[in-house]
């Protein structure tokens, strides 16, 4: 069941995803670290952030709607409180999620966390509003995201995953760019840019207007954008977007991910990562797959 994502060795293929598992320590007595393949921090920032206003959470068909806003307590406040309980869980795998507003911000993080033990990847979200370039977001912008990904890659002492918007015309060109620029790994998708309306008041139902649609709603269209991006790049790639149970991590595999994500589902069941770590597991004994890596781009197109 173990896999190597940019020479990090897992011993699961699933990992519990960003702004869904907090900061691993709250999930320490409900799921066990070390039978996972990693887990990726909530989002850290230089600063700590508050987030945005409530309702910032909502339920829709098949899927969920947050407009969270990053809320976070900020890189130093995750080194010196968080990490040395990671630290002590024996097996843990800990990749820390990184986000800022600039590219001076995203070193600024990365540097905070070079100096600190028990960090085994950054995952850099390339989805967050560039407030230099007028509120564009780094991943939808080809040339924003290259600078991104040249500058923080030149400080990071880690491996750099990096996390694409699926907002775009190509995520094969946006994978290109990140993996040209010296990205290490891609995750995908990131949530789906979404509104809903009440009909009886006519008021946004999220307090921000928009939000990040998430969960079984959008797995299609997430398979179909690991495809193509795992096609463009020579680089692991990562998928994730509505993995409720093992067919569905499979599913992203024989599409071209070398490992999955599992975010929303863990709203519903607080263990659903390792249920589907464990399911996979007995996916691959039924149906005599020696390797679980062996499943990677597997898809029979002919």
């Amino acid at each position: 069941m173990s896999v190597n994502v940019a020479g990090v060795e897992l011993r699961s293929p699933v990992i519990a995803a960003s702004g869904t598992f907090g900061y691993g320590v709250e999930f320490e007595e409900i799921v066990s670290l070390d039978r996972i393949g990693a887990f990726v921090t909530k989002g850290l920032s230089k600063e700590p952030m508050a987030g945005n206003p409530t309702p910032r959470i909502i339920e829709t068909p098949a899927g969920m709607m947050n407009a969270i806003g990053l809320q976070n307590m900020g890189v130093r406040a995750f080194v010196q409180e968080k990490l040395p309980k990671l630290r002590q869980i024996k097996g843990a795998v800990t990749i820390a999620n990184v986000f800022g507003y600039t590219v001076e911000d995203c070193i600024e993080v990365i540097r905070v966390l070079n100096d600190a033990e028990g960090i085994a990847m950054y995952e850099l979200n390339a989805s967050c509003p560039n407030t230099s370039h007028g509120g564009m977001v780094f991943g939808t912008d080809p040339e924003l995201l290259k600078e991104l990904v040249t500058r923080t890659k030149e400080v990071s002492k880690r491996p750099l995953m990096i996390k694409l918007s699926p907002n775009v015309t190509s995520i094969a060109q946006m994978a290109k760019v990140a993996a040209e620029a010296g990205a290490d790994a891609l995750s995908l998708v990131n949530t789906f840019l979404s509104m809903a309306i009440d009909v009886e008041t006519r008021r946004p139902k999220i307090a921000n207007v928009t939000a990040g649609l998430s969960g079984p709603a959008i797995k299609p269209i997430a398979v179909r954008m690991v495809f193509e991006a795992a096609k463009a790049v020579s680089i692991p790639v990562v998928g994730m977007g509505g993995i409720v149970r093992a067919e569905d991590g499979i599913e992203f595999m024989m599409a071209g991910a070398t490992a999955v994500q599992v975010g929303t589902a863990s709203y519903a069941d607080p263990r659903a990562v390792e249920n589907i770590a464990s399911g996979m597991r007995r996916w691959c004994g039924s149906h005599q797959v020696e390797r679980v890596a062996s499943l990677t781009g597997s898809v029979i197109l002919q």
